[in-house]
């Protein structure tokens, strides 16, 4: 199998949804990531906040094998996105202390893990919120104009891919875990949520963006904090259909805009499907001495047979 942490399956779904709306590479000139820790590459390094992976064990599969910042144990989504359409290897984390003038022509990542679409969320754990994310992109803007002059800047980000993934800390840890939005019904809150996805992504469209990816969220209730709250060993049903909802009216509120935002490519990526068969078919998914299990920030790791749990492989 590969040696990518991450699910090969999912990265090979999200090129040939690319491919489909016609953003397959030798148009796309950078990528541009927002939202939670599907593809935060070390933003929250530089931020006073619990919420880090930047110690061993994260990284033991990275170039160098040592931690980023990245919630996962190798390259995550964002960097595995920008690799295959051949525009570098790695997201750059906007944050970053080493950051240089010449990674911003090709994309940088504004993603924090533990960060919502609610404002709230973000708050929590102390972590970028989605506007505060949004503010630092018009920084990089600034910035940007600087070193390649406003009209290719402009340019660059008109053909940039704008990679989102949000609402699952949402639903999985405000709503759920911690239940600091129960005056909701799971009705509301996902409608509230999905009111913020779409004023998020106009705003993108506001400063220029053109091709929008935005994730739905996970299987929530499979994750190991929803199991042991809700669920026990087998998925909180009550989570995955909260999760569900959220994801229907996402995708058809992009779709919406795809229509209303005239020169706008935005669509939507089913991250849930093909995750939640893994899940649930992981015979159809691994060898005999492997499986694939779900870490507690969402990361999908590759583990030797010994050390799987709950029934998320066979032997």
């Amino acid at each position: 199998m590969t040696t990518w942490s991450t699910s090969i399956l999912f990265i090979l779904y999200v090129f040939s949804t690319l491919s489909s709306t016609e953003c397959a590479n030798g148009t796309i000139s950078a990528v541009i990531a927002f939202g939670d820790s599907i593809l935060d590459t070390g933003n929250n390094n530089n931020l006073n906040t619990m919420t880090k992976c930047n110690f061993p064990p994260y990284g033991r599969n990275f170039p160098g094998g040592l931690p980023t910042g990245r919630f996962g144990d190798g390259k995550v989504f964002s960097d595995l996105i920008v690799e295959g359409l051949g525009i570098k290897d790695i997201l750059p984390a906007y944050l970053d202390r080493n950051l240089k003038d010449a990674d911003l022509s090709t994309g940088v990542c504004f993603a924090s893990g533990g960060s919502g679409l609610d404002s709230l969320t973000a708050r929590i754990q102390s972590v970028l919120s989605v506007s505060d994310q949004l503010h630092l992109f018009k920084q990089y803007i600034t910035k940007l104009e600087a070193v390649v002059g406003k009209e290719k800047s402009n340019a660059i980000i008109s053909n940039a891919l704008f990679l989102v993934s949000s609402g699952n800390d949402d639903i999985a840890i405000t709503y759920y875990s911690l239940r600091l939005r129960s005056q909701f019904a799971v009705s509301s809150y996902t409608s509230l949520l999905v009111t913020l996805a779409s004023n998020f992504t106009k705003d993108l469209y506001g400063l220029g963006a053109r091709r929008i990816a935005f994730m739905g969220t996970l299987p929530l209730g499979c994750l190991p904090a929803a199991r042991a709250t809700v669920g026990g060993i087998l998925c909180a049903e009550t989570v995955n259909q909260a999760a569900q909802i959220f994801n229907s009216k996402l995708s058809s509120e992009l779709s919406a805009l795809n229509n209303s935002l005239s020169e706008a490519k935005i669509f939507y990526l089913d991250v849930y499907s093909p995750l939640l068969d893994l899940i649930q078919n992981p015979q159809n998914q691994v060898s005999s001495s492997q499986c694939w299990v779900l870490l507690s920030r969402y990361i999908i790791m590759r583990l030797p047979i010994n050390l799987c749990v709950l029934g998320s492989c066979s032997s």
